[in-house]
């Protein structure tokens, strides 16, 4: 069982540098790109957290080796083969990731998780595995996957209106299919379409070739996936609740590593201090937020930066007018249903919130100190900690949780407020 964490609430500004570690979709990508070259890959400043470390068990599971040197990753590929056992805990990127690249195994891979993880959707990416020729027994966690040392691919259609993380993980193994790969989306919109972005760019840098000129098309050409050097950038999403420590709280504080252009999704949180009347500055990389506790409503389109609602739900608590947050159906199959969560963990607090058919609106009411409930959710953890910043007597149910993609969250929080924190 956890503890409680008492979230601590702020006396004075927030003055802090901090340093986040690398991006956990950046590293568990590069892991799998790793584990499928044609020969050894290092990762420099990779995420060491509970999803990076069960992509790195699982892929060693398959029997590839993935050894560390001084926070260093060295990844040295070999034919995947069975059996295998796979835990993917509560990690989207490892049980949608992993399975297209166990079909080229020889023999059996196993899959399993957390217990919530076996409600998580997973229907999309087996029913086209088994459409390119893969043999699964199963249509969600737990399943097994009988490999035959390889697959013809070809091409796909499917629905990743749930996730683009269905689209990533088919093309992240597509050119080791013996006739490479085509995905064609046929349904809403794909969310979070700069992860899908980042898969592209990534497959590129490994000397992949993808084709991405049609909309809701990919082409992943058959070849070979190149060995290299990967240097991880921080993770921006990790970020985003330090930066909205001093939205919230008042106060600077400066992220150095940001990088002046990328793939990553969090890099939406500057566009939306901005809008909420926050200072942001970016210079050689590093960024400075400077916030004064006075927040604007805003409205926004979150469906490409979905993963950044619990943030910024936390921020419009605390503006002086409504905000709408649209786009975001999809976020009823992550962790949790974050949707209903950030509604009655809001309003347990005393606030206003309700959900849409595709979103949230939330009118800011005066909070009261109560339990915050993560649901085993590392970003509903984090958002609680923002609220706690205000809100003297927040608790939150499982801080621990925050471990998923950010190791050490409580220490690094306690830092970035040092003397501010009021006992």
């Amino acid at each position: 069982m956890t503890q409680p964490w008492p979230a601590p609430t702020v006396s004075e500004l927030i003055n802090a540098t901090v340093d986040v570690p690398g991006s956990k979709s950046i590293t568990n990508r590069a892991l799998l790109l790793a584990a499928l070259a044609d020969g050894p890959s290092v990762l420099r400043q990779p995420l060491a957290s509970r999803d990076t470390l069960l992509m790195a068990a699982a892929l060693r599971a398959l029997g590839t080796s993935v050894t560390e040197d001084d926070g260093t990753w060295h990844v040295a590929p070999k034919p995947l083969r069975g059996p295998a056992d796979v835990d993917c805990g509560l990690a989207g990127t490892v049980m949608r990731f992993v399975p297209p690249a166990a079909a080229i195994a020889d023999g059996v891979a196993r899959f399993d998780g957390d217990p919530r993880a076996r409600e998580r959707p997973m229907g999309t990416v087996l029913n086209a595995l088994r459409a390119l020729g893969a043999e699964i027994t199963g249509d969600a966690l737990p399943f097994e996957l009988h490999g035959t040392g390889g697959i013809d691919g070809g091409g796909v259609t499917i629905d990743a209106s749930a996730s683009s993380q269905f689209v990533s993980g088919l093309l992240l193994s597509g050119a080791r299919y013996r006739n490479g790969l085509t995905v064609h989306h046929d349904g809403k919109p794909v969310p979070s379409l700069p992860h899908i972005e980042m898969t592209v760019t990534m497959l590129r840098a490994a000397g992949v070739a993808v084709d991405d000129t049609d909309a809701d098309t990919w082409r992943v050409a058959p070849g070979a996936i190149k060995g290299r050097d990967w240097a991880i950038e921080p993770d921006l999403s990790n970020a985003t609740p330090f930066l909205a420590a001093v939205a919230v709280a008042g106060g600077t504080v400066t992220v150095p590593n940001w990088p002046a252009t990328t793939t990553q999704a969090g890099d939406g949180i500057r566009a939306i201090l901005i809008a909420m009347g926050v200072e942001v500055r970016l210079s050689d990389n590093v960024l400075t937020v400077t916030g004064s506790g006075t927040l604007s409503g805003v409205d926004i389109d979150m469906h490409d930066i979905g993963e950044l609602t619990p943030t910024v739900a936390a921020l419009a608590v605390f503006a002086e007018g409504p905000s709408r947050l649209r786009g975001i159906a999809h976020l009823r199959g992550h962790e949790t249903d974050r949707l209903a969560a950030l509604v009655t963990e809001i309003n347990g607090l005393g606030g206003a919130a309700e959900e849409t058919e595709d979103g949230l609106v939330i009118r800011p009411q005066p909070l009261h100190g109560g339990p915050w409930r993560a649901y085993a959710d590392h970003r509903m953890a984090t958002a609680g900690a923002v609220i706690g910043l205000r809100v003297p007597g927040v608790t939150v149910d499982d801080i621990a949780t925050t471990g998923k993609t950010l190791p050490d969250f409580p220490g690094m929080w306690a830092r970035m407020l040092g003397l501010a924190v009021h006992a």
